[in-house]
């Protein structure tokens, strides 16, 4: 391995300590995301190694998943409010 290909892995690969920094979240985390399969890692000469590139896509379906569930809780939202405008309210006197 030539010292530019070196260095270019370096910036290729984030250890799990590197990763729970960018996320801003403790290793454990990582490590978690990693064990479920959500974070795709791999094992080099004995040491977990994170792409760059998954991180991202970890990261951007993070992002999907707090828009789908917030699109979810609207959709909740108006169902019961259209349930309650359609019908009239009654008084009693």
């Amino acid at each position: 391995m030539t010292a530019s290909n070196s260095a270019r892995d370096r910036e290729r690969f984030l250890t799990p300590t590197d990763a729970a920094e960018v996320l801003n979240v403790p290793v454990d985390d990582v490590f978690d995301a990693m064990q479920s399969g959500e974070l795709p890692a791999i094992r080099v000469g004995g040491h977990w190694r994170i792409e760059h590139d998954r991180l991202e896509r970890f990261i951007e379906g993070r992002y999907e998943e707090t828009r789908r569930m917030a699109l979810w809780q609207q959709a909740e939202l108006a169902d019961v409010v259209e349930l309650f405008d359609h019908y009239p309210r009654t008084t009693t006197t």
